[in-house]
């Protein structure tokens, strides 16, 4: 590659690292990478990857810039409030960084786009904000094979992880085999989230976007990294490859793109009302008294391996909601009561139904989840 006199000075910094260089520069040049989504986490990425000198970066994204978004959304400005978001970005982008070839597509990502979307790029960024979006994002990926960098954020936390299933890593889907039930977890605008916590999580993805590019170091594919600014610390966690994953596993069921609003919510919230009519809950103080008391009953908790280890309630064993069906035949049928827990009680509720139709009866759900039970129980065990 050969480098201009205001090139080579532009991108001093790269080129003093032995792992970048003039070598590097150049596959960052040549690379190609979308965001889908210019809002909170697609603000610092973008501006980053830009200044990296990433040659076409593609943004998808059919928002207006509104006064709320500025708390955390860095690419815009208060006299910028009302315009397209993808027509700020390219002129913002290109202020920064004018050699850098900027594609807007002002519009929603959908099951109709995605592929076509996918298939111009090498890699493509998540910063949505929603669950039918990450599922498609999700499906578009295995369906392409083009990776994908996610990230996420809650109040004054986030997480990120690199889905790369042509080389072995998880989908979303083996991490999350079905959505929450609407409601269960509340979006940013209910919960809020401190806007540097977005900033953090954002530059995070650009970081992971960068390393892939350049095939140095050690991506995330495979793990996930979770963030708290509360307590100021990173955790990782493994991700598994789920080999009965409906979209990545050994005998795959998702081979197009489906509606995705029905996925996340019309079935979830049907599913709910059947299972609450017929639904048996306990709460988290007469779980406690039924421990203490030494009852018999099985604990059986329906979240995803790496929630467990963050926060677990003794003696629970843990089944993942995606795998209750096929592991039903491994749980006790001489009646022994099961009581079924997860975060905040959805997808124990959904499990149950699942028994149901399995045949067992003497079921329970944990009232709240392991939510309730740390408001409640025991106060030492983190919620999240």
């Amino acid at each position: 590659m050969l480098l201009s006199s205001a090139d080579a000075v532009r991108y001093a910094r790269h080129l003093t690292l032995s792992e970048v260089g003039v070598a590097g520069q150049g596959k960052l040049r040549n690379a190609s990478v979308l965001c889908v989504g210019a809002g909170g986490l697609g603000s610092p990425a973008l501006l980053y990857l830009a200044a990296a000198g990433v040659g076409r970066i593609g943004i998808v994204d059919g928002d207006a810039v509104s006064l709320s978004n500025l708390q955390r959304q860095i690419l815009y400005a208060t006299n910028e409030v009302g315009a397209a978001k993808t027509n700020v970005v390219r002129e913002n982008l290109a202020a920064l960084n004018p050699g850098v070839t900027i594609e807007t597509h002002p519009e929603y990502l959908t099951s109709a786009n995605a592929l076509a979307l996918f298939a111009r790029y090498d890699l493509v960024l998540d910063g949505s904000d929603n669950f039918p979006t990450r599922y498609l994002v999700s499906d578009a990926h295995v369906l392409s094979g083009v990776p994908v960098v996610q990230g996420a954020v809650n109040r004054f936390e986030g997480q990120v992880t690199v889905f790369d299933t042509r080389r072995g890593s998880p989908c979303y889907r083996c991490v999350f085999p079905v959505p929450p039930a609407p409601g269960e977890v509340p979006n940013c605008a209910e919960a809020g989230v401190l806007g540097a916590v977005v900033g953090v999580v954002g530059t995070l993805m650009a970081t992971e976007a960068l390393k892939y590019l350049l095939q140095i170091g050690e991506p995330l594919a495979g793990k996930l990294l979770h963030y708290d600014a509360l307590s100021t610390s990173f955790r990782t966690f493994a991700l598994k490859r789920n080999t009965h994953c409906a979209a990545c596993g050994d005998a795959p069921t998702v081979i197009e793109l489906i509606d995705y609003e029905k996925f996340c919510g019309a079935n979830d919230a049907v599913q709910s009302e059947r299972t609450t009519q017929t639904m048996r809950e306990i709460t988290p103080l007469e779980l406690k008294a039924k421990q203490d008391a030494g009852d018999k009953f099985l604990l059986i908790d329906v979240r995803e391996p790496y929630e467990y280890e963050i926060a677990r309630i003794p003696g629970s064993q843990l089944i993942p909601l995606g795998e209750i069906e096929r592991r039903a035949d491994d749980l006790p049928d001489d009646g022994t009561e099961i009581v079924l827990q997860c975060r905040s009680g959805a997808r124990s509720a959904q499990a149950l139904a699942v028994l149901q139709s399995k045949g067992f009866t003497n079921l329970a759900n944990l009232k709240g989840g392991i939510l309730a039970w740390s408001d409640t129980v025991d106060p030492s065990v983190p919620k999240y």
